[in-house]
């Protein structure tokens, strides 16, 4: 399946004291079945906390996807799969 490419850039603006930090952004690159940005403006994640969790979830999802063999994940795969469904219907207002 082709997959979305994207470059992911963190950038720290300040330490857990609210100082400033100067420290060089930690920056890769990331495949995704989903076009993450697209999916963002679909569901209307406007705000920090909620572009957040959509890409944090998103990047996870996909690892755990390309990785499922591994049984690192084998307790989680089938709770994050009911997570998706659950979510997904909420979105739609099945929920």
């Amino acid at each position: 399946m082709a997959k979305h490419k994207f470059r992911i850039t963190i950038e720290s603006v300040a330490d857990a004291h609210g100082n400033p930090v100067n420290a060089a952004p930690l920056v890769f690159n990331a495949e995704n079945h989903d076009d993450i940005i697209a999916l963002a403006e679909r569901t209307g994640a406007s705000d920090d906390r909620a572009r957040s969790f959509l890409v944090g979830l998103k990047l996870f999802g996909e690892a755990m996807l390309e990785d499922r063999q591994n049984p690192l994940y084998a307790e989680i795969l089938p709770a994050f799969g009911a997570f998706m469904k659950k979510l997904k219907a909420a979105r739609r207002g099945d929920a």
